[in-house]
């Protein structure tokens, strides 16, 4: 079970290498990445008709499904997952509805305007990782806000399962989000293709989703070597619950193992104001262990897990701005004097009755995340992520008298005679 530190005994190098995780994967990985990206590259679909066999186990007569596939598919499912699938829409749509707004002009001097505007992303592409596995909620996470930003082209890839198709639950947010074609492509392979195009797959201006080593390293290397942006550095996915002795340790190994049940690589971090929180806690994630059908996994994660004893809720905060946990979760009654000491996370889940599963499916927030400790300087997917801000002036004559001679004088200073003379011929006039 978790293994314990104290943080006050933690030396300055101890508490570095106590928060950071997840190193960049091998060369041979990254070999394996560049072989994979070269081939789509020089050999586009057909790259990715071999790949699909040799990676998915199936034989591709088309790269893609199109409406009347998706429609087929999304019927598949019944009526309460249609359901559950549709108020996570509604809930994610209103939320993210809220973040696209036009900021006001401002006059810096009489006559001098500068204001900016947002601009949709032109082409997108989505990665939804799983295959055989049920990831509807990533797509809902990526398709919403590239909706409500007004991106023109939505660039869908996602692994094929054992039928040569997707799942239903995948094909039903399709729909929702009024997507009319995916492309049956995973792994690097469908990076490449979405970074470079092929004979059927597009070429995008942006790219994201999460996915295993391979896809992180090829979002990685895209962003390099062709001029294609990503969503943000991404790798396992990681929770850090801070709790003192209002919390409920059932609830605290609950949201533990929700997090380690992602994979082998997945981290759980608990913070704990004694000892014996931790020990309780321990019990219940040998209890709550045993009856998962992942558990072989989770308990794989957790062993590269641990907790830390505090002092205090203070102290505790001071260790998760270190750490920079992608999913902060403050299970105390005194949640809301912390929130003003949150430097540094991606997502923050406040009291008792707030798991963290409730944001990776339908509370309205995002659920696409800095991890690895990226959370000190980027934020998660939202619909800012899907526009560029285009800046704005205009400059009246009244502006000109203003602010000309402050440009001139600072053009000479700087030796650039022509940035002054475009001041001084319209003075002139």
């Amino acid at each position: 079970m978790l293994k314990k530190y104290r943080y006050n005994e933690l030396t300055e190098d101890q508490l570095a290498e106590l928060v950071t995780r997840n190193a960049d994967p091998s060369a041979a990985i990254q070999d394996t990445v560049l072989q994979i990206m070269s081939q789509v590259r020089a050999h586009g679909d057909q790259s990715l008709i071999d790949y699909a066999a040799q990676f998915d186990k199936v034989s591709l007569d088309k790269l893609y499904l199109d409406a009347d596939d998706i429609d087929e598919l999304a019927y598949t499912i019944n009526r309460d997952q249609q359901r559950a699938l549709e108020i996570a829409f509604h809930n994610i749509h209103k939320f993210h509805s809220y973040q696209l707004k036009r900021e006001r002009v401002v006059e810096t001097m009489p006559g001098v305007k500068c204001w900016r505007e947002p601009r949709p992303i032109e082409k997108v592409g989505l990665y939804i990782p799983g295959g055989s596995a049920v990831l509807p909620s990533t797509l809902l996470m990526l398709g919403v806000p590239a909706r409500i930003a007004g991106c023109k082209q939505i660039i869908v890839c996602s692994p094929p399962q054992a039928s040569g198709k997707i799942n239903g639950f995948v094909a039903y947010c399709l729909k929702l989000l009024k997507i009319e074609r995916v492309y049956l492509v995973g792994g690097a392979q469908a990076v490449a293709a979405m970074a470079y195009g092929t004979q059927t797959i597009p070429k995008v201006d942006k790219i994201f989703g999460p996915g295993n080593q391979f896809v992180t390293k090829a979002k990685s290397l895209v962003q390099g070597m062709s001029n294609v942006s990503i969503d943000m550095p991404a790798g396992p996915s990681e929770v850090l619950v801070i709790a003192d002795e209002s919390a409920n340790p059932a609830y605290v190994a609950a949201d533990l193992l929700a997090q380690a049940e992602h994979g082998v690589d997945s981290q759980a971090v608990l913070v704990a104001t004694s000892e014996q929180i931790i020990d309780e806690v321990n019990k219940h994630l040998l209890d709550q262990l045993a009856v998962l059908p992942r558990r072989e996994m989770a308990k794989k994660a957790l062993d590269s897990s641990y907790g830390v004893i505090v002092d205090n809720l203070v102290e505790g905060m001071k260790f998760s701005n270190s750490y920079a946990p992608e999913h902060l979760i403050i299970e105390s009654d005194q949640w809301k004097p912390l929130t003003s000491q949150i430097l540094n996370a991606g997502s923050v889940f406040l009291g008792h009755l707030t798991p963290e599963s409730a944001g990776d499916y339908a509370s309205g927030t995002n659920h696409t995340l800095p991890t690895s400790g990226y959370a000190r300087s980027y934020s998660g997917v939202s619909v800012d992520s899907f526009v560029k801000k285009i800046t704005f002036q205009h400059i009246s004559e009244e502006g000109l008298e203003q602010i000309g001679s402050t440009v001139e004088i600072l053009a000479e200073l700087e030796g650039l005679h022509a940035h002054k003379n475009a001041v001084t011929i319209r003075k002139s006039k």
